[in-house]
């Protein structure tokens, strides 16, 4: 029953992190559609801060039901809220169109209606020869992979473990304090989303992550032990040869570099895909679009998480923390060359960019 229960409540996550930021895309308003794409990872890392908190006095099965109650308010909730006006549009309710977008702008000024005539042919693998849909393809599978390739979930398995080599009193105020940074953060990048614009709060949070990736890599490395007959890698407490003083000092490096990470990912590489996700692809292969790049993250998701300890005993913890380095690197460069800036235009427009029109 137990794992039942979380086939089924993962796979409800998998439909909501597709659909809500597409949803939410679709009825914002242009000028603040940043800022409302960017609260689909606030609530996440709030959630998540929530869950931190909660399971210092709940027991877990307490804590699974308090989990149904945000998931209740959605649906109750969900059910006073429209369709998308695009989405009617392309289902020949221009009335239903119109009053949604009554109800959800207060009236139809800035309306851009979009193309409806090529909605109806679905998706075929022929459609990305076309530049108005591969380029966002290419873009949108990219950011997902790199989001995962930057090392997020390697540092969040770390965090407890530096913290106790900090010489923390409760080593679990660890899962606490990330989760503030996270949620900080994360709410600083929605404040300002729509008037730095997406590329350059991603080049800023992938140049952030590099520093502190870097540095996790040298902490490992001043850390390690010497030579050892056996291939295995300790995990969970990196071996120091260092004097009591020198380890706890060398552990702070650790915990600042740990903290900057977080904070440079959630305020660009956090929220930023999944809001371009819902920018970037025409109408009519945004289904399948938005699809492919929802899969592709959280594939990358699990390879890392699964492969991380053994890359790690191949290449040693400092050598991964530094590859991770290495794909942030790649990550600013795509994102100047590759990344167009979205702020402040039509979901049409962005669209007509790619086509070159």
């Amino acid at each position: 029953m137990l794992l039942g229960g979380r086939l089924l409540t993962g796979l409800a996550c998998g439909i909501a992190s597709l659909v809500a930021p597409v949803y939410i895309s679709e009825i914002a308003y242009p000028e603040v559609r940043g800022l409302l794409g960017s609260c689909v990872q606030l609530m996440v890392v709030i959630g998540i801060l929530l869950a931190y908190l909660a399971g210092w006095v709940l027991k877990w099965r307490w804590l699974a039901v308090l989990g149904c109650v945000p998931p209740s308010f959605m649906l109750l909730l969900m059910c006073c809220m429209p369709e998308t006006p695009r989405f009617l549009l392309t289902q020949h309710k221009r009335q239903e169109a119109m009053a949604a977008m009554q109800f959800l702008w207060g009236s139809e000024q800035g309306w851009e209606e979009p193309p409806v005539g090529a909605e109806h042919q679905g998706f075929h693998l022929a459609q990305l020869r076309r530049p108005g849909v591969y380029k966002p393809f290419i873009i949108g599978i990219s950011l997902m992979a790199f989001q995962q390739l930057s090392g997020i979930n390697a540092v969040m398995f770390y965090a407890e473990t530096i913290f106790e080599e900090a010489k923390f009193k409760d080593s679990s105020l660890a899962s606490v304090i990330v989760g503030i940074i996270q949620v900080l953060f994360t709410a600083v990048a929605a404040l300002i989303m729509d008037r730095a614009g997406r590329r350059l709060l991603l080049a800023l949070s992938g140049v952030v992550m590099v520093f502190s990736t870097s540095a996790f890599g040298a902490y490992f490395k001043l850390t390690q032990g010497g030579p050892s007959n056996s291939s295995h890698v300790d995990l969970l407490a990196p071996v120091s040869m260092e004097p009591a003083s020198g380890s706890v000092g060398l552990a702070w490096l650790a915990v600042g570099s740990m903290c900057l990470f977080i904070a440079g990912f959630a305020v660009g590489w956090g929220p930023i895909p999944w809001l371009l996700m819902s920018e970037i692809f025409p109408l009519h292969v945004k289904g399948v679009a938005t699809g492919v790049c929802v899969l592709t993250n959280w594939f990358m998701a699990f390879l890392v998480t699964k492969e991380f300890s053994s890359l790690m005993e191949v290449l040693r913890p400092y050598g991964a923390f530094w590859l991770a380095a290495a794909f942030c690197i790649f990550s600013v460069l795509f994102t100047l060359a590759c990344v167009p800036e979205t702020k402040g235009k039509t979901l049409e427009q962005i669209t007509a960019h790619f086509e070159g029109r």
